[in-house]
């Protein structure tokens, strides 16, 4: 898979995951849920999740998952994946491909920054969508949550959206996009660290931990 495609498809799923969608439109009940859940990403100061990411194809009839995490500050993030690890810290993004040992070096623009900017992230969807409340269940992490289904407005690649948020604690648990190519993409997150402030300097990637990577600036 194309290492930007991956990386687009990562940070969208993520960021949407964490930042909850602050959307216009849908049941009251099922918006109010979603205030909640932008609200409680807002306040968190700084967090870390742990996640399984598994991607379906209905067509060919194949599936993959693995595991990663993602530590996020406002505009910031540090994305990890077994084979992939993406620093932004709100301007420039770097993302290092362990078995080539090579560092690709961008500045987002346009798509690419709604991808990686969750302000943008978050005003991109906010209109996008309507929401349902469809009931309740067990999140995977085994905590009473909310289901909520959201679907396009327009016209769009995506089918629906399917959310679980946490009853107590308002952060999303899980993610579901099915899209009109029968792939599908769902992200569980198995633990959330909330108040994991790191440093600016957290989010750039360091030259001197990796002497070997081959820098491919593609600013």
């Amino acid at each position: 898979m194309n290492y930007k495609l991956k990386i687009t498809r990562l940070s969208v799923l993520l960021l949407c995951l964490l930042l909850g969608f602050n959307l216009e439109g849908g049941a009251q009940n099922a918006t109010s849920i979603l205030d909640k859940a932008a609200s409680a990403y807002e306040n968190s100061n700084g967090l870390k999740a742990y996640f399984t990411m598994q991607t379906r194809s209905d067509v060919q009839k194949v599936s993959e998952s693995f595991d990663g995490t993602i530590d996020i500050k406002g505009d910031k993030f540090v994305l990890k994946t077994p084979d992939m690890i993406t620093w932004f810290d709100g301007t420039t993004q770097w993302s290092y491909v362990e078995r080539n040992e090579e560092v690709n070096v961008s500045t987002p623009t346009g798509e690419e920054l709604q991808a990686t900017n969750p302000a943008l992230l978050l005003r991109s969807y906010k209109k996008g969508f309507s929401a349902t409340l469809k009931g309740e269940s067990t999140a995977p992490n085994g905590k009473a949550a909310y289901d909520i289904e959201l679907t396009p407005k327009k016209k769009s690649d995506i089918i629906r959206v399917e959310l679980q948020i946490e009853k107590f604690s308002g952060l999303p648990a899980s993610i579901a996009v099915f899209a009109k190519n029968g792939l599908s993409n769902t992200i569980r997150i198995g633990k959330m660290e909330t108040g994991v402030n790191q440093p600016d300097s957290f989010f750039v990637f360091n030259e001197k931990d990796y002497p070997d990577a081959e820098i491919v600036d593609l600013r």
